[in-house]
């Protein structure tokens, strides 16, 4: 995850660069139940409306807190499908709490109402996540169900109306890209805390689609807007956080806007950008499915590294004999191709790997997700002439036009 807004305040407000280090153990994201009331375009864990066999107990999710308690993880994120399907999330999420997590609750919102915003408030969630992918019928159409986007709007302003931290997320592709401004106007003008935008990644329907991904230009717009917006908002003393996901080029990209914009600070940025260290998949984030399978992160849904129901989390979270978490512990990565060959590598940590690998076989190939030109990441002027060995066959999907 990238921070815009935390970059942001670095230019007016600098503070010292300190060595990259990690945290003590990964944020976890739990789904819960793979059971949803929608059937999203790009949902990673393919979901439905139907229940899915040998989910977790409420007694095997409490033993297995115990362990990551034990193994100093310090989030846990309940998504799923939709967690408030599950019967017992309250129980799992008021336990999590009492244990001192930082628990935050990944929802769709449309079922957010008068019914549970009680127990979601008396639950203590220190955050609430929902989804938004675009304005009324757009959103409509990304979760193929009419009435969502008010249903989702309904419970987003009951979780402001509580008190509670809430954010908006949003997944772009060229189908809903046009909505990304009446989206940022949406969160001001509602007094939501939190943007979170996430490029596709290739991953369950999301693979599926991978065609309807966003243009290169596209993408770089995107930034251009959020750098923008997050900039006004901060200067206007208004306080949200903008954060992006599955794309760790929008740090590279963030540094060549503020060479442009702010030359006076793009090496305190560099430096403080160096310090983030990029994509963390398999190190910083980790994911457990509804099955108790754990993932290097959401999108590995594809790779098991483990069950929880055999061996503690904290020895499947170790445990480098799988030459993929091998590699994603590796800091920098060694990659093929264009990620190879950037000299932003130490910021960026060659992004998704799981764009590479979906396209071409090879987890270490380039992403095709990196929307900077070959100049701006610095290769020289023969390899941008084409003369360049790229060391993994490569043929992207996307649309750079």
């Amino acid at each position: 995850m990238f921070r815009i807004s935390h970059f942001i305040r670095e230019l007016d407000h600098p503070t010292p660069v300190a060595p990259r280090r990690n945290p003590p153990g990964p944020v976890v994201i739990w789904n819960l139940i793979r059971r949803c009331n929608l059937t999203c375009k790009h949902c990673y864990s393919i979901s439905a409306d139907s229940d899915f066999p040998g989910e977790l107990s409420t007694a095997d999710v409490f033993r297995v807190m115990d362990d990551l308690k034990a193994f100093r993880v310090p989030v846990l994120i309940l998504s799923g499908g939709e967690p408030l399907l599950r019967a017992d999330i309250f129980d799992i999420a008021r336990h999590a709490k009492a244990m001192g997590f930082y628990v935050g609750l990944s929802s769709n919102g449309t079922l957010i109402n008068g019914s549970n915003i009680d127990a979601i408030v008396d639950t203590g969630f220190d955050y609430v996540g929902v989804s938004l992918d675009g304005i009324g019928a757009t959103h409509d159409k990304f979760r193929r169900l009419d009435g969502a986007f008010d249903a989702s709007m309904s419970g987003i302003r009951l979780c402001h109306a509580r008190g509670i931290k809430v954010g908006v997320r949003y997944t772009m592709t060229e189908d809903n890209a046009h909505d990304l401004s009446a989206l940022l106007r949406l969160v001001e003008d509602e007094g939501i805390d939190k943007f979170y935008f996430s490029h596709l990644n290739y991953a369950g329907r999301g693979n599926k689609h991978r065609a309807d991904d966003a243009r290169h230009q596209t993408t770089r717009d995107a930034m251009d807007l959020l750098f923008e917006t997050c900039l006004d908002l901060h200067r206007r003393g208004i306080d949200k956080e903008f954060v992006t996901g599955n794309n760790d080029a929008d740090g590279v990209y963030l540094l060549h806007w503020v060479t442009r914009r702010f030359p006076e600070r793009a090496a305190h940025i560099r430096a403080k950008l160096v310090q983030w260290g990029g994509n963390a998949s398999g190190v910083n984030v980790a994911n457990i499915d509804n099955l108790g399978i754990v993932h290097p992160d959401t999108m590995w849904w594809h790779v098991p590294l483990g069950k929880v129901r055999e061996r503690p989390f904290s020895e499947i979270w170790s445990d480098v004999s799988n030459p993929l978490m091998a590699g994603l512990k590796r800091h920098p990565r060694v990659l093929g191709g264009r990620c190879g060959a950037c000299r932003h590598l130490d910021i960026c940590n060659g992004s998704s790997r799981v764009r590479a690998q979906q396209i071409t076989g090879d987890a270490w190939a380039e992403d095709p997700g990196c929307y900077l030109s070959d100049e701006e990441i610095g290769l020289s002027a023969a390899e941008c002439r084409g003369e360049r060995v790229v060391t993994t066959p490569f043929v992207s999907p996307r649309r750079t036009a």
